[in-house]
């Protein structure tokens, strides 16, 4: 007969304290939920640092656009500009003063629209610049030959065969410029780094 009030046999290698208690997984899941969260809160972070950034470079652009679109446009107006230099530079004060009243008000026409052409081009950025006088700088001036003259400093600008356009803070096109040769050094300048440009010879 069997005994009845036997109690049941609980297996041997049953533990009770295995079983994660309510406090362990509610700790386990806010410990998920944090990672969770920082991990968004980074990929949050790095989308709008992004976002950030392509606004600025799309301003950026935008901006040049702007202000370098009409480049090639310009470049070639500076064509009229420079015919119209010439033909007022072929003559002389002398001449002008002889010529009739017809050539003078031709000249002055002339001069009314080259004014105004610089006018056009300086509203849009483009801005005339002659360095008569100035040092030589390979970035903005391009020489083209050697002038002796002892009265000026080595190295400065004895003649400008053709101006030069700057169109914002962008060189457009280099004066051409004659440089001076046989007189007095320009005062040596202190060097910002080793990658500074080559003086113009006779300049050191």
């Amino acid at each position: 007969m069997s005994d009845t009030n036997a109690r049941p046999s609980i297996a041997p290698d049953a533990d009770p304290a295995a079983e994660p208690t309510e406090e362990a997984k509610i700790a386990a899941l806010v410990e998920t939920l944090s990672k969770e969260n920082a991990d968004y809160k980074d990929r949050l972070l790095r989308t709008l640092a992004e976002m950030e950034n392509l606004r600025r470079r799309t301003e950026r652009e935008i901006a040049d656009s702007r202000a370098y679109g009409i480049q090639a446009f310009a470049r070639d107006i500076l064509a009229v500009a420079d015919n119209m230099d010439r033909a007022l530079g072929a003559l002389d004060e002398e001449l002008r003063e002889k010529a009739d009243a017809g050539t003078k008000a031709l000249l002055d026409g002339v001069e009314l629209t080259e004014r105004e052409l610089l006018k056009v081009l300086e509203k849009h950025g483009v801005k005339k610049f002659e360095p008569l006088g100035e040092k030589f700088d390979p970035n903005l001036h391009q020489a083209m030959y050697e002038v002796p003259d002892p009265s000026r400093p080595a190295g400065t600008i004895a003649q400008v065969v053709q101006p030069g356009y700057m169109i914002g803070e962008r060189m457009l096109r280099p004066a051409l410029v004659g440089i001076a040769k046989g007189g007095p050094k320009l005062a040596a300048e202190p060097v910002a780094n080793d990658n500074a440009g080559a003086a113009w010879p006779g300049t050191n």
